[in-house]
């Protein structure tokens, strides 16, 4: 998750970049400034880490939350009043 400057037009299109640099590796949306992938062990986990550090742009903050599959099934969520259904942990073997 992050939290971006988009004051000026170059701190926009920094942000831009980044949000698209992680749609590339995989990355889904969960909110606007929210993203997540599924990785299925530790190793995987550094090398996206690694990856989304030579994409950071100069400014704003990024976190990284790591969570297993069973408190990602737990997340319990809401569209205007409406809950959710639950969310099912994704297929580990995953082919696009």
């Amino acid at each position: 998750m992050f939290d971006l400057p988009v004051v000026e037009k170059a701190e926009r299109r920094a942000a831009t970049d980044f949000r698209n640099a992680l749609l590339d590796m995989g990355f889904e949306m969960s909110q606007f400034s929210v993203y997540m992938r599924f990785c299925s062990s530790q190793a995987q986990i550094d090398t996206y880490c690694t990856q989304v550090e030579k994409r950071l742009p100069a400014g704003g903050k990024v976190n990284i939350l790591q969570f297993t599959d069973k408190q990602y099934e737990r997340i319990i969520s809401f569209s205007g009043k409406s809950k959710n259904p639950a969310n099912k942990s994704p297929d580990q073997f995953s082919l696009f």
